[in-house]
């Protein structure tokens, strides 16, 4: 049961941050002018991206921070100060360049306002994904998704229409060179769909077929720019097909870990029943065709923080950020990608109690 101390903090913060409660509703009338028109016959331009500049003389390290989950009462009852608590120290400890958010970011309005302006407060350029959650608990996803657009250091962009929220593209850029690119891509909710023998299954959705299309064009387009395929990252919530397959096959559930071809490498532990999306979309096909994309990172499933490569493509879960909804005490941090100035991406976590 809530406490009245939690409950009067509530009611004390919703009026505070009725404002900001308010101001998406307006935007909603002209949602559809958020979006931008593309198709793959445009010309791919250095415009079109969020550009960051790297360091010559440092790694550009990127934090993520996994399904901090809260509910609004949680973030008075202790929960939003531990998951704070935690984000502080990671940030602190980690320096990061950029900070991401890969999705179920919060689960109701006033901790959805919460996260967004506490992680604003460091200054520190930050971009979010969506995930099947967020959007709950609020009036709709447009709304958490005008809160990102709005914050000061919040480098989110809608990204095309017709793709879902958030689909955009990060350039790090050293010496004015694109020695890295991360996509930032949004893998909706839940639905039914047709798999590949021709029957109706139910679950997780995840890219659609114009994502993935959007995918190649930019893909394409980084490399006519710099005269090579560059590096990349993909940040996302829900876990591609693959890391399901591979887990059914080849992971030792008694002794914790990956086995036979995928034992090299690997790290970290699969604790519930991966949950990617209902059918094959097959975006690891097109990853591997075009060679750029050598970091894969999700969320979504709390208890798992396994990282193995997969074809040359390095799939992980990243660490959960506190304990909103379920997690697993040992299991919670956050997760980096460390980048060096030829543009190779190192993925490792960072453990809290």
């Amino acid at each position: 049961m809530a406490t009245l101390s939690a409950v009067f903090k509530l009611i004390m913060a919703f009026f505070m941050v009725l404002p900001q409660i308010l101001a998406p509703v307006p935007a909603m009338i002209m949602e559809d002018s958020f979006f931008e028109k593309w198709s793959a016959e445009q010309q791919f331009t250095e415009d079109y991206v969020v550009v960051i500049e790297k360091d010559p003389d440092e790694d550009f390290v990127v934090l993520n921070f996994a399904d901090v989950q809260l509910k609004d009462l949680e973030y008075y009852e202790g929960y939003g100060k531990a998951a704070e608590d935690m984000m502080t120290k990671l940030i602190e400890e980690q320096q990061p360049d950029l900070i991401t958010l890969s999705g179920d970011n919060a689960w109701a309005t006033i901790a959805y306002i919460n996260l967004v302006n506490f992680v604003d407060s460091f200054g520190i350029p930050w971009a979010p994904v969506m995930g099947n959650h967020d959007g709950q608990g609020c009036m709709n996803e447009f709304w958490c998704a005008y809160l990102f657009n709005e914050a000061e250091n919040c480098v989110w962009k809608f990204g095309p229409e017709g793709m879902g929220y958030g689909n955009y593209i990060i350039n790090i850029e050293e010496n004015g060179e694109i020695i890295h690119t991360i996509f930032m891509m949004d893998t909706h909710n839940d639905g039914t769909f047709t798999d590949e023998n021709g029957n109706e299954v139910s679950g997780y959705d995840h890219l659609w077929k114009n994502q993935i299309e959007w995918y190649e064009w930019a893909v394409n387009g980084i490399a006519a720019i710099e005269g090579h395929v560059v590096e990349s990252s993909a940040i996302m919530h829900i876990p591609v097909y693959e890391l399901k397959t591979t887990w059914e096959k080849f992971y030792d559930k008694e002794n914790d870990c990956f086995t036979g071809e995928y034992a090299e490498g690997s790290f970290g532990v699969i604790h519930e029943k991966p949950c990617p999306g209902a059918v094959n979309n097959h975006f690891m096909d097109k990853v591997l065709e075009l060679g750029s994309t050598k970091n894969m990172v999700f969320g979504h499933d709390h208890v798992c923080n396994a990282s193995f490569l997969y074809e040359g493509v390095r799939l992980s879960y990243s660490l959960k950020l506190g304990t909103g909804c379920y997690y697993e005490d040992g299991l919670m941090g956050g997760s980096t990608l460390t980048i060096n100035s030829d543009g190779e991406a190192t993925f490792a976590h960072h453990f809290c109690a």
